[in-house]
């Protein structure tokens, strides 16, 4: 292109001369006004620097291949339209069109950019994690030789982990080096079509006279158009990425088998996605082996297995605890040193044996004053500074209703001491309390109380307990015994060293410093404090502010009391210790464990809530479809339908199952609702309507609740005694139950003669032999000691007088109603019918 002047410059460009010569000035192009001349090469150096001002590369690549680009079209037409008076007139019209096209390379650029920045982030976790893991072998190289395959395992797991990393990164770097070839190949070719251009600009041609912009003017033939003719778009070429023209997704030449992980219970959506087919597939599975379901119902596990062997595919079972140790996997290694920790120890036996008031000598309170009925309905969590130590006592209920309770005790103990007084003897649970204690594997240290009563036996009870494998250690045996009296303190301190003893064998140690982990003893409901769990430190130390996950529960702890209700701020092993700050009651039993932040609390208490909801739906249906069965066979069945409110979780749980054993095939009791915590109004409308009877234990209902209660009629009892709730509920129960009809046999008549009589046809004349005959009440004909007829008397006469009754040994006339077939020597049996009330077993 020849030189221009600047004015010419700047029309061409369409800006403003000023503009034009401030930024040539910018540029460092000196010019001394708008009729100097501008070179090429002037001209390039203000591209460049203008290119550079808006932040772009002046790179040869980057200008040839410019990243956006904007295309404007603009076509003219004209169009008659019609006017008045038969006149037209002429519209021009003008078309504008703006494209724009943004290169791909630039996205593609932004995100490989993003992924290797968040690679880069991944592999700097992953490093922070394997030093992590380092530091925890070395620390682990010291324990026994199973904590060396554990810390073993996972290092090839992480080695595995590595090395895939490493294949991943391999698999990238190969990726990112195909990637640079193929760019470095197109940037060739743009060059070479780049250097054939500037070639053909090169080549001389005629010039014939510049134009007003300083471009040489182009001539052509008179016979010729000015304008370009448009070419014809050229054909492609398809292109093959190789010899093979297939596409890449063909169908499978035989069946994929997948390996499908079944929960306890799964919906049939959910099924069928990990089985990569359509929903109605397994719906018509179901239907076939006779389950009528929707595609959002919820199956158990073993019909989810029946359904994923007969779509020919391999089922893997799989525990909701596995989940949770998945979930829970870098929360629950507790690694650290070991300390010697306290013992604890769980006081079991009979109910009334004396467990709380040994306790209470031991402590120097008065728990058992203060216990309904006195007997202990609550698991008691203390820690006692002793002058031989210090010992976690937890005091479980003896009565045959807490059955859960105790059970829940011994699990999470390490010593149980069986207490059996000496003028009672073995009873009931005495011997579960046994069982629990062997189920367990836990040590046992008999008590046996009451030694300063004057009936107090001693070697009966000794005798008696070998009789369940039970043997003094001064008889040849593994038990330690001591005799005690709770009244007088008597053998209370042999009763301690024998503890302390059995602790220092079995050498009890426990991890002080990091997360806590433990066992949730119980859990209530109070106003104005909320949720309050009591809970039992197994290992780690509990600290308030601690973020607290317990069962499907979870929180963080506002404060911290121990079993005197002094604030504390944190709580080692074997402490019991007052928590607040859950979200809800957590059930009595569960473990609990301290996370690291509350968004992994959330998460795995709602995959638990989430798989007991499951569960529970599952279960309802399966009893929809039990009760359903049941009716139809049995007809209609009598139920007590009952919610049940109570102050501790455990109390619920037990007064629950308590009453869930008292039903039987034909009188049942229905549990619509078992919570913690004061009637409330929600519980009166829920009676309301499913005509229920409330029980609350050790509760009360509020202000709402008991105006709801009185207009409706509700009948609600209050209890605070166990066994006076089941006795109640038993009583109404026993009235629901059909009365037993039985047959008492009044007399036996022997038939002597038969007479044939025009009004009641054949009379037999009999002769009472046994008893005597009543006139009302129904008969059997007998002969040869075989029921021939069985029906009602029409008449009873003695000579020609109508009796109500003959007894024995006096003759009379029978008349059977419908029956002719009497003989003589017949036997004419007369019987009464009398309902007996029925009472539960």
């Amino acid at each position: 292109m020849a030189d221009v002047t600047i004015a010419q410059f700047a029309e061409v460009l369409k800006v403003p001369v000023a503009k034009l010569l401030s930024q040539l000035d910018e540029a460092g192009i000196k010019v001394s006004g708008s009729d100097d001349k501008i070179s090429d090469d002037a001209k390039l150096e203000l591209l460049t620097h203008l290119r550079r001002s808006h932040g772009q590369d002046d790179t040869p690549a980057t200008a040839a291949a410019p990243r956006k680009i904007t295309l404007n079209r603009k076509s003219q037409s004209e169009l008659r339209m019609a006017g008045a008076q038969g006149r037209s007139r002429t519209v021009n019209v003008e078309v504008r069109r703006k494209r724009t096209y943004i290169k791909r390379d630039v996205l593609e650029k932004q995100a490989h950019d993003e992924q290797e920045a968040l690679d880069r982030q991944r592999q700097e976790e992953q490093e922070r994690l394997r030093v992590e893991e380092l530091a925890k072998a070395r620390l682990l190289a010291e324990k026994e030789e199973a904590a060396k395959r554990v810390v073993a395992e996972r290092e090839k797991e992480a080695q595995a982990v590595k090395d895939a990393e490493e294949e991943a990164r391999k698999a990238a770097k190969t990726i990112e080096t195909s990637e640079a070839e193929e760019k470095a190949r197109v940037e060739k070719a743009e060059t070479d079509a780049r250097t054939r251009r500037s070639k053909d600009k090169e080549k001389g041609k005629p010039s014939h006279g510049d134009t007003r912009y300083g471009r040489k003017e182009l001539h052509v033939a008179g016979d010729k158009s000015g304008r370009r003719k448009r070419k014809a778009p050229a054909r492609r070429r398809p292109l093959s990425a190789g010899g093979d023209s297939k596409h890449g997704f063909e169908m499978p030449t035989e069946p994929v088998v997948r390996e499908v992980e079944i929960p306890v219970s799964i919906s049939v959506s959910e099924l069928a996605q990990k089985m990569s087919i359509k929903g109605n597939e397994v719906v018509k599975v179901l239907f076939n082996m006779g389950a009528m379901v929707t595609i959002n119902q919820v199956i158990d596990q073993d019909t989810a297995v029946l359904v994923v062997e007969e779509l020919g595919h391999v089922a893997k079972l799989v525990d909701s605890s596995d989940v949770d140790e998945k979930l829970l996997a870098d929360e629950s290694q507790i690694v650290g040193e070991t300390v010697p920790r306290a013992p604890v120890v769980t006081i079991m036996g009979h109910v009334d044996h004396g467990k709380t008031s040994l306790l209470d000598y031991i402590r120097r309170t008065k728990v058992a004053d203060g216990e309904a009925g006195g007997i202990t309905q609550h698991i008691g969590a203390y820690s006692v500074q002793t002058d031989k130590g210090r010992i976690s006592f937890l005091d479980t209920p003896g009565h045959a209703a807490f059955t859960a309770m105790r059970a829940r005790g011994a699990q999470a103990t390490d010593i149980v001491i069986l207490v059996v007084a000496a003028d009672d003897g073995v009873m009931p649970q005495t011997i579960e309390a046994i069982q629990h204690a062997k189920a367990a594997g836990v040590p046992l240290v008999v008590a046996i109380n009451k030694i300063d009563r004057d009936n107090a036996d001693p070697e009966r009870v000794k005798n008696e307990l070998t009789q369940h494998a039970v043997i003094p250690e001064d008889w040849g045996g593994e038990q330690m015994f001591a005799n005690v009296s709770a009244k007088t303190g008597e053998g209370v301190d042999a009763l301690l060293d024998a503890i302390l003893l059995q602790a220092e064998v079995m050498d009890l140690r426990a991890v002080a410093i990091g997360p806590a982990q433990g066992i949730v003893i119980e859990s209530s409901l109070e106003k104005g404090r909320g949720a309050v769990a009591t809970l039992l430190v197994q290992s780690g130390t509990l600290q308030q502010g601690d973020m607290l996950i317990a069962g499907e529960e979870y929180g963080r702890i506002r404060n911290m009391f121990d079993e005197s209700g002094a604030s504390i701020k944190e709580a080692g092993p074997s402490k019991p210790v007052l928590v607040l700050g859950l979200s809800k009651t957590p059930s009595a039993g569960d473990d609990f464990i301290v996370v690291k932040n509350e968004r992994k609390a959330r998460e795995v208490a709602e995959f638990r809530q989430s798989k007991t909801r499951e569960a529970k739906l599952a279960q309802q249906q399966t009893s929809k479809m039990e009760d359903m069965f049941t009716q139809m066979q049995d007809g209609e069945i009598s139920t007590v339908p009952v919610i049940i409110k109570s102050d501790v979780h455990g109390s619920a749980e037990a007064l629950r199952d308590a009453l869930l054993k008292l039903s039987t095939d034909e009188v049942r009791v229905k549990i619509l609702g078992s919570g913690v915590g004061g009637i409330t109004e929600t519980d009166a409308n829920l009676a309301a309507a499913s005509k229920a009877t409330i029980i609350g234990f050790n509760v009360r209902a509020d202000a709402a609740a008991r105006t709801a209660i009185k207009e409706s009629g509700i009948d609600i009892r209050y209890y605070s005694i166990i066994y006076e709730a089941i006795d109640d509920v038993k009583a109404a129960l026993t009235g629901l139950l059909a009365p037993e009809v039985r047959e008492n046999i009044l007399g036996l008549a022997l038939v002597k003669e038969v007479f044939n009589s025009p009004k009641y046809g054949d009379i037999a004349g009999c002769i009472v032999s046994e008893g005597l005959v009543k006139r009302a009440n129904p008969i059997r004909v007998l002969r040869d000691n075989v029921v021939i007829y069985e029906g009602e008397l029409e008449s009873l006469r003695r000579f020609k007088d109508d009796v109500n009754e003959v007894r024995s040994g006096t003759e009379c006339g029978i008349g059977v109603k419908n029956y002719s077939d009497v003989q003589v020597g017949d036997q004419i049996e007369c019987f009464e019918r009398i309902e007996v009330a029925r009472t539960l077993d």
